[in-house]
Formats: structure tokens, sequence, C-alpha cells
């Protein structure tokens, strides 16, 4: 199996505790452990993250985004938004509240496992397939990739 990364989605919405357990071929990306950690409800927790995120620097299994994927990253936003300009008529209606944000980091996640020639896996589906059109990056939904397997949960 490839490298592959967990959105923060999955993390969320399959309840992903344990980073000690992760399967083979699990990178931890370091956008996603910032969401998590900016998250977290309580101390102790965002200091559990910032455990997981020297382990994991560590062990060598940490997904940083480098300055060109930071670069990569502005440049497909840029053609995002003109791509939905484009489709409404030259009117950019606006985002919900933290929408675009949310595909910032999104796409940095994107970028940055593309490097890695990591697939993300994400119960986000929608937004990634549209990031994908800009960056080659393979993205697998959360439910076929948990899906009969022993990976885990």
């Amino acid at each position: 199996m490839p490298y592959f990364t967990y959105d923060t989605s999955v993390f969320i919405s399959r309840k992903l505790t344990d980073f000690r357990t992760m399967p083979h071929g699990f990178l931890l990306s370091a956008v996603v452990l910032m969401e998590l950690s900016a998250a977290a409800n309580d101390v102790s927790l965002r200091r559990f993250y910032e455990r997981m995120f020297w382990q994991y620097e560590k062990d060598g299994l940490l997904i940083v985004p480098s300055a060109e994927d930071w670069l990569l990253a502005s440049k497909i936003l840029f053609l995002l938004t003109h791509a939905r300009r484009r489709s409404q008529k030259g009117k950019l209606r606006a985002l919900p509240p933290g929408a675009s944000q949310r595909l910032a980091l999104d796409v940095l996640i994107a970028v940055s496992a593309r490097r890695w020639k990591a697939h993300v896996v994400t119960e986000n589906w929608s937004d990634f397939k549209v990031i994908q059109r800009y960056c080659n990056t393979t993205v697998i939904k959360a439910a076929n990739f948990f899906k009969g397997s022993e990976r885990h949960r």
C-alpha cells in the first residue's frame, strides 16, 4: 500500500484518537494536526496533539507543507476562485463563513500530500474532487477506504 493521510474530516467523523496505532503507510499532515489542535476542547488534548507532532516529525512521518506547496496552493486557490466566478457569470457570491479558510487548508493538505505521493482519505469528497482538477493528488472516499478492511477505525 502506498502512503496515505487522513483529512481532518476522517479524524472527526471516525473519532480517531490513537495516533500511535495507525496502519502501516500512514503519514500525519501537519495541517490536519493544526486543525485538530485549534479545535481541541482542553489543554491536555492540545498537548497530546503537540506530542504527536514531535513524535511523527522524529519518525519522519509528518507531512509539512514546503515553500513550494504554499505557492502551488495559492495558484490553485486563484484558479478555483476564477472558475467559480466564470460559473457564476462574473458575479462572485460570498462563500459561507469559514468556507474559504477550510478550502485553503484542504488545498494545502492535498498539495503537500502530493509531494509525498500520499493518497488523501477524506469524508469531504466534493471539495477534494474539485481540488484534484488542479492538483494531481489521489483522493479516496473514506467509506471506500475503510470498507471491509482491517484498517484503523
